[in-house]
């Protein structure tokens, strides 16, 4: 079990207390990488769950490099990758082993991502393209050029067979691994800081073994939580993220300079939007809606502040 942290103490307890606080069906061993968090979560971790092997980094290392770091020191054949978000139902763990044993040509396992509601999240997707991460910019959505591939590649967790099926890209918040098809690919590409990362080792991985979606086996995800914790942070990395990815998937240098001017025009378009959008939602008090886009336009003023060059050097 390794989970990488970052100043997201409340939502670390909660994950600990669900693997280890109710029966998981089989042995586990727990290892958090914190990432010099200064909000305590080390010390909540060193006095309330003695059992976690604790390593304390002495600056934020990024996701990747921290789960690296976890899966050196897990000695069991397989390696679960957990967000600090994240609920898990009892069973859960044994569930996810029992299948990886009766379907050794799994290269990676993933549950459904659901909210504590019960709704199913993006779980599993296709590869995702240049024209896919387009059609989120307000220039292109307006036109309904992309609308099409978008919808796709959004909803095919929605889509096809009810049982376990193989996928192209499973989403990083919960993934099971054979250590041995872990460390065969490389591990998590470090270069990424926050965001991409799952999709790289999805496309690596899936490249020699089939990647499987378990949909019957379920993950509680507060999806977002820690990168709103952290948004100065997780926005800019986000975007930088996807750009690597683009880029290292073998997109050419002109859809790469068309992709990154369009999204450097946009950026600031939206960000005049949703400040308005922000300054009439609070007119009217509706609190939640302008929580909301307040959020965005903080996202989109970090990457603008401290993403965009970057961006452009990936």
């Amino acid at each position: 079990m390794c989970i990488a942290n970052w100043n997201c103490r409340e939502l670390l307890r909660d994950c600990l207390r669900s693997l280890l606080r109710q029966p998981q069906g089989v042995p586990l061993e727990v290892i958090v990488v914190d990432n010099a968090s200064s909000d305590g979560a080390p010390e909540m971790t060193a006095e309330e769950f003695p059992e976690v092997l604790l390593i304390r980094n002495g600056r934020n290392r990024g996701f990747g490099a921290a789960s690296n770091q976890a899966a050196a020191l897990a000695r069991s054949p397989y390696l679960f990758f957990l967000n600090n978000d994240t609920l898990v139902p009892p069973g859960t763990l044994g569930r996810l082993v029992e299948y990886a044993e009766a379907h050794p040509e799994a290269g990676i396992i993933g549950p459904r991502l659901c909210d504590d509601t019960g709704r199913t999240q993006v779980s599993c997707r296709p590869r995702p393209t240049v024209a896919t991460f387009l059609h989120r910019t307000s220039l292109l959505r307006w036109t309904g050029l992309l609308r099409r591939g978008y919808h796709q590649y959004r909803r095919e967790v929605l889509r096809g067979p009810s049982g376990a099926r193989t996928v192209e890209i499973l989403m990083g918040a919960a993934m099971l691994i054979p250590r041995r098809v872990f460390f065969a690919v490389g591990r998590w590409d470090e270069a990424y800081t926050f965001g991409g990362e799952d999709f790289d080792l999805s496309t690596r991985i899936g490249g020699r073994q089939p990647l499987h979606y378990l949909p019957e086996v379920s993950v509680v995800h507060y999806s977002r939580s820690s990168t709103r914790l952290n948004v100065a942070y997780s926005a800019p990395n986000v975007a930088i993220g996807f750009a690597r990815y683009l880029r290292k998937s073998g997109e050419s240098r002109p859809a790469m300079f068309v992709y990154k001017l369009i999204v450097t025009l946009d950026a600031p378009l939206q960000l005049a939007v949703k400040a308005a959008q922000y300054a009439w939602r609070k007119l009217w008090h509706r609190e939640e809606k302008a929580r909301n886009s307040l959020q965005r336009v903080q996202e989109l003023w970090y990457f603008l502040t401290r993403g965009l060059w970057e961006f452009w050097r990936v």
